[in-house]
């Protein structure tokens, strides 16, 4: 999929068309990485070639044992966030337009794999850094399905207060399959986690606060200098918050099989969605390429979008 290859030894900042990637040392040894806006126009979400990006970046962090190159010299990386440069989507998950295509051809083997490589990513990223390094998401805008997986898969979550939260699987019959079940289990519990991904809400970030997923929230374009002092902050007392990490997922760790038996059970069951179904899907799909009269007003853009889905229940407009 023409991915870049991030090899170390590499340069201190290395950009792709989809990814940035900036070492920062004088900010505690920060990995920064960023979700460059989608070179197609559509708003940002988990495309091929995206995915293809990430899983290259975070397998070579791994292989390399948490170090980046700085002006020659390989350096730990004892912090890395995740973020996106669009200023309105931290990103909207799933590439749902892949997935009509593989449902409409019947590619049963092409979805599996998109959807393990989605869960490969993200399962690395979540296990594999906290034995060394501390991942924080930083959420600008709105994350919704594996966007919003994605950054409960980081150690800490920082959101600007603007931001909005959700899970839209259900509208079309699916769920979440990049295992927002256990990430949010281990901030909420499983019972709130399985109402939060049925319900079709979206949550704003103060509420996520106050149900302790979120860490912190800061003001809309604050949010890097609330990482920056979040790092600072936690870097203090690096060591003791790190073995409490480590602590914390051991207690509560992901379970691979687990989350690879709902990869299994999710494309099993998109193969299957109902024509009605799958018009909603494809309300989604105009969402996530952008289409110029559902940009006119935000708002008025998300409500139309989810109108389907107050249908059929009462749900919190988007």
């Amino acid at each position: 999929m023409n991915a870049v290859e991030f090899v170390v030894p590499a340069s201190q900042r290395q950009i792709s068309k989809r990814l940035e990637v900036e070492m920062d040392m004088s900010l505690s040894n920060t990995l920064w990485v960023t979700m460059k806006k989608n070179p197609t126009g559509a708003i940002q979400n988990f495309s091929l070639p995206l995915l293809h990006d990430l899983a290259t970046l975070v397998h070579t962090i791994k292989e390399n044992g948490h170090h980046w190159n700085h002006e020659g010299h390989l350096e730990p990386i004892q912090y890395a966030v995740m973020r996106s440069e669009h200023p309105d989507y931290f990103n909207l998950g799933g590439d749902l337009k892949h997935f009509r295509d593989c449902i409409k051809r019947q590619d049963k083997i092409g979805l599996y794999q998109y959807s393990k490589l989605c869960l490969d990513t993200m399962h690395e990223w979540a296990t594999s850094s906290n034995q060394s390094m501390t991942t924080i998401a930083l959420v600008q805008g709105r994350a919704l399905g594996g966007g919003f997986e994605s950054a409960l898969s980081a150690d800490f979550l920082i959101a600007e207060e603007h931001s909005e939260f959700g899970f839209p699987e259900i509208m079309f019959g699916l769920f979440p399959c990049t295992g927002g079940m256990s990430l949010l289990a281990r901030r909420v519990g499983v019972h709130q986690a399985e109402r939060m991904m049925t319900n079709a809400r979206v949550y704003s970030a103060p509420e996520l606060k106050e149900m302790s997923i979120i860490d912190e929230i800061c003001p809309r374009g604050a949010g890097n200098r609330t990482v920056t002092k979040f790092i600072a902050d936690h870097a203090k007392r690096r060591v003791a918050r790190l073995m409490l990490q480590r602590s914390r997922y051991r207690i509560a760790p992901l379970d691979y099989a687990e989350l690879l038996t709902v990869v299994n059970e999710w494309v099993s069951i998109a193969m299957k969605l109902s024509a009605s179904e799958l018009r909603a899907m494809d309300v989604l799909i105009m969402m996530q390429d952008g289409v110029q009269k559902l940009q006119a007003d935000k708002a008025q853009n998300v409500s139309s979008l989810f109108a389907f889905g107050q249908q059929s229940s009462n749900t919190v407009r988007m």
